[in-house]
């Protein structure tokens, strides 16, 4: 074999790995719940870059759903609906309860017929809850992060775009917390939301996706009908574990082939 030869097998091998494009599509009956955080530019040497979506890249994104028919759900919807639900389905999801969500995303849903749930931190402001997870990300950037403020909250309720689920009291780690402290975060946040903005709050998003399986019976107790994951995936309604959903992670380090491929089986990669 020629060195040209050799290469382009090797560039071939390596796309196949990291896209996995011959991966079977996954059926369009099932819908896709997408994981979003922040609707904002990179940040020139944010460790979080994953975690902003260029507004230029939503609007692609939301633009290409609706010139294919997809059509747009709350999590709640999705649940509600299940089985009757028309193929192409999706949910939009916000993770923490960034500013952008509201000055970026909201004019964008609007735009294009979309909805949305937002996962909101109820304790969320000057904390940096990286470190929840990883100690070394002590950098203090999400700490920095403009977060919603209740008025802002109520805005974006306001719009009728929007559902409101918890993302706990204080974005804990789940695998770290007792079965009280467990417990606390689930009820105490929804009857504060639930307070705070008079409306119900049916949905949780574990956060980091991190969370043990007596946990879900907590869950279910405190009162949610749903919860979302942050394992990758599309889940079948016929076979739906409502506490435990897969979501598809929608990256602002990835391209538009991932973003189509991550739609059609869930998953970008070879994983």
């Amino acid at each position: 074999m020629t060195a040209a030869l050799l290469l382009a097998l090797a560039v071939a091998a390596w796309f196949s790995w990291r896209y996995a494009w011959w991966r079977p599509a996954t059926d369009e009956r099932c819908p896709r719940i997408l994981m979003y955080h922040m609707i904002s530019p990179p940040r020139p040497g944010g460790r979080f870059n994953g975690l902003r979506v260029s507004p230029r890249l939503f609007e692609r994104q939301l633009r290409w759903l609706q010139q294919q028919g997809w059509h747009s759900f709350t999590v709640g919807e999705l649940l509600q609906q299940g089985e009757r639900l028309p193929p192409r389905s999706f949910a939009i999801t916000f993770d923490d309860g960034y500013a952008d969500n509201l000055l970026q995303a909201l004019p964008l849903l609007q735009k294009y017929d979309c909805k949305a749930t937002l996962y909101l931190v109820v304790e969320r402001f000057g904390r940096d809850w990286s470190v929840q997870r990883k100690a070394h990300h002590d950098s203090g950037e999400l700490r920095e992060e403009p977060k919603l403020s209740d008025q802002q909250v109520r805005e974006l309720l306001a719009s009728g775009r929007i559902e409101l689920g918890s993302h706990s009291l204080t974005h804990a780690n789940f695998l770290r917390l007792d079965a009280e402290a467990a417990s606390r975060e689930l009820g105490e946040s929804r009857a504060r939301l639930q307070q705070t903005f008079g409306v119900a709050v049916d949905s949780f998003a574990w956060p980091f996706g991190l969370y043990r399986p007596e946990q879900v019976a907590l869950a279910a107790q405190a009162g949610y009908r749903s919860a979302v994951t942050v394992q990758e995936g599309i889940d079948d309604p016929r076979s739906w574990k409502p506490l435990e959903l897969r979501r598809i992670k929608i990256s602002g380090r990835d391209g538009w082939l991932a973003f189509r491929l991550r739609l059609r089986g869930g998953r970008r990669g070879w994983r």
